[in-house]
């Protein structure tokens, strides 16, 4: 499988370690009232969509860099990958 970095351009996933589900970028908030359950779903409970998922890449083998990769799951095609700090900006996580 081939991930078009957006600054490398296209690498060997190979290079790449998968995650899991891109959500992990919204971590809870630990000072809200139901923080405990809040962390409790954040760490031990996640979807497995068929069809299209984001998900979190790192590229070890490379510029170290945190990727959302937009991917269906069911026939792997990625139609979209962005820099983690870009989409955790856009989501108002400057953190």
């Amino acid at each position: 499988m081939i991930i078009n970095h957006p600054l490398l351009g296209p690498r060997d996933a190979a290079e790449f370690i998968y995650l899991g589900d891109a959500s992990l970028i919204d971590r809870p908030d630990w000072k809200a009232e139901n923080a405990m359950e809040q962390f409790h779903e954040y760490g031990y409970l996640r979807d497995n969509p068929a069809g299209e998922h984001q998900e979190l890449w790192y590229h070890e083998q490379g510029d170290r860099s945190w990727l959302v990769v937009t991917r269906n799951t069911l026939t792997h095609e990625i139609t979209k990958v962005e820099m983690a700090r870009d989409v955790a900006r856009s989501r108002g996580r400057d953190k």
